[in-house]
């Protein structure tokens, strides 16, 4: 709330003084000012769009100023004081003024405050963001709020990598992310700031320090550090059992660590916990099945932040000296989900990938359903690029093999929708609405097919995918709108002519199926079914001189093939068309479709 009514009180000083004549509040006693000249000859002065005059540009101002290095040299200045000057500032000085504010505000340690202040700077001024002194002032307010991953990026300019109070906003901020190793590089620059500040305002600055030389074993140097802090501070003594730990000196780190947790609050109690874990873990005194229990117990009642980032990896290294496959997974997938491994991130997403192929392989002996299960519960750290598809499919071709057509529809559709306009997405697409025909849904696959559209496939892939919408378009019972999905398609007659057999289209499937007729000689099943279709439709037409014209052609080609019966019934002259003659003929022909896979995409039920 304090922070926002500074904002708006600073945003209205920017409107022009009491002592602008322009702004003068009238006075109804006195006599009438003369007239006004032309708004046309009167200087105008810029506005900005809150309709407040625009201040001059003070970026290159600041730029030119000494930068601060030390914490005294941020300016002291009461809020009384502050304000007058504010107040009082005319346009060519009020961001100066406002940055006097800032200082003052950052050397009391309000850095809400200051943060809003330096916010109604850079609306007024956009190039402030480039100068390494606004920079600093950034950081370190963001440092004071907690927002210390924002503070690093402000303080990474490169004007502010040597200057000792960067530096020592820098260790605090790293500390504050959980890479306390980063931060123990910045210490040696950031001493002499430090060393600068009073006992009081180095307590801070001191705590994220001794973090820093814990996390690189120096514990000796981090417990002289904590001599500032009296024997009772939770957050010292916690700080003092690692750096004992560290150093060598197990029993009394572990008592520390035991006084932390006695009298420390929530948070120091889980990280003075965590600490004494990885204490007795590293004495053998528990064994890793004993540490992962203490770990997901201290988890269950702490989320959330550095301490279980830090109980994961943990969790994730016992995980690795066991070869826990499964609970290694559990550990990094959390790890990754909700936290950043930084350094450690590739080892680790490499060994999880290594892991989930062979335990996905379909030789691995992992049950079906638990290997759907493992691919659906860490997907999205499974490898990308084509070794991620390799992986789906293969899992997805078991799923479809056991006729669970939905589960590899929705498993592929994840692979799919993951790419952005990469090519490979065709064949994905076709093999995604494939699946999602054959489980019966054609809308999801339309929706596929369309979601996945891109101007870049080859024109064989174009002509794949017209034809899986075809089929589609089919189910639903747009017939119309499947035939003019087939135009221009090649091969299209084929799918075409399917569709007229299986709508009794007699008329059409004649003239689509025409086309289609195999030469006479070696009959394979599919060649059979097109000519005996063509003899069933012929024959419904009663179309005698055709049928005759076919018998002629094949008579020879089928009388050594167990369908002849079948081609002899249909073919044979009759003046009238037999149903039950049709009927059996029907029922002979090789259930081998000519359309191949097509065939089996119109066979599959449809449940919307």
């Amino acid at each position: 709330m304090r922070r926002l009514l500074i904002v708006a009180l600073l945003a209205s000083t920017a409107a022009a003084p009491p002592s602008d004549p322009a702004h003068a509040p009238a006075d109804h006693g006195a006599t009438p000012a003369a007239p006004v000249a032309p708004a046309a000859e009167m200087p105008v002065p810029a506005a900005s769009a809150a309709g407040r005059p625009v201040l001059p540009p003070f970026a290159a101002t600041l730029a030119q100023m000494p930068i601060v290095t030390d914490s005294r040299d941020w300016p002291e200045l009461s809020e009384e004081a502050a304000w007058d000057e504010i107040i009082h500032a005319k346009p060519e000085t009020r961001q100066l003024a406002r940055w006097h504010y800032v200082g003052s505000l950052i050397r009391r340690g309000l850095g809400a405050e200051a943060l809003g202040v330096l916010e109604t700077m850079e609306s007024d001024d956009e190039d402030l963001a480039l100068v390494a002194p606004f920079q600093l002032a950034t950081g370190a307010a963001l440092v004071m709020i907690g927002h210390n991953r924002d503070a690093v990026e402000a303080l990474s300019l490169p004007e502010l990598e040597g200057n000792a109070e960067a530096c020592a906003w820098r260790v605090r901020a790293l500390a504050g992310t959980g890479d306390a190793k980063a931060a123990a590089r910045q210490i040696n620059c950031a001493v002499p700031a430090i060393n600068g500040r009073t006992p009081q305002e180095r307590k801070p600055f001191t705590l994220a320090a001794a973090r820093g030389a814990i996390a690189i074993g120096q514990g000796q140097p981090a417990i002289a550090w904590l001599k500032l802090f009296g024997d009772q501070d939770p957050q010292a003594n916690l700080l003092r059992g690692k750096a004992l730990l560290a150093s060598g000196d197990a029993a009394e780190g572990l008592f520390r660590l035991s006084r932390a947790e006695l009298s420390g609050g929530p948070e120091i109690q889980a990280e003075a916990k965590l600490a004494h874990i990885e204490g007795d873990l590293k004495l053998h005194r528990i064994d890793p099945a004993e540490g992962v229990n203490r770990l997901e117990a201290l988890r269950y009642g702490w989320r959330g932040d550095e301490i279980e980032a830090g109980a994961l990896r943990l969790e994730y290294q016992l995980a690795l000296e066991t070869n826990n496959r499964r609970a290694a997974l559990r550990s990094a997938a959390t790890l990754f989900r909700f936290y950043r491994p930084d350094g450690d991130a590739g080892p680790m997403l490499k060994q999880i990938q290594t892991w989930l192929a062979e335990m996905l392989a379909p030789d691995s002996g992992t049950p079906l359903p638990e290997a759907a299960g493992l691919y659906w519960d860490y997907k999205e750290l499974g490898p990308a690029g084509a070794e991620g598809d390799a992986l789906a499919l293969r899992l997805a071709q078991r799923l479809q093999d056991a006729g669970l057509y939905p589960r590899a529809a929705e498993l592929l559709q994840y692979q799919l929708m993951q790419r952005r306009q990469d090519v490979a997405q065709g064949p994905l697409s076709v093999k995604v609405a494939s699946l999602f025909i054959l489980s019966g849904d054609p809308v999801k696959a339309l929706d596929t097919l369309h979601a996945t559209e891109q101007a870049s496939y080859s024109d064989a892939m174009r002509f794949d995918r017209k034809r899986i919408e075809a089929v589609a378009l089919y189910k639903l019972g747009r017939e119309d709108a499947a035939m003019a999905a087939l135009e221009g398609v090649p091969g299209g007659s084929g799918v075409r002519s399917e569709i007229h057999w299986r709508t009794r289209n007699w008329g059409s499937f004649i003239t689509e199926n025409e086309a289609t007729l195999p030469a006479p000689g070696a009959m394979t099943p599919p060649a059979q079914a097109i000519v005996l279709r063509q003899a069933v439709a012929l024959a419904m037409l009663n179309q005698e001189a055709k049928l005759q014209a076919l018998r002629a052609r094949y008579g020879a080609a089928f009388k050594a093939l167990p369908s002849a019966q079948a081609f002899d019934l249909l073919t044979q002259p009759s003046p009238t068309v037999d149903p039950a003659r049709i009927s059996a003929a029907m029922a002979a022909i090789p259930e081998a479709s000519p359309t191949g896979a097509i065939g089996d995409l119109m066979d599959a039920t449809t449940t919307s």
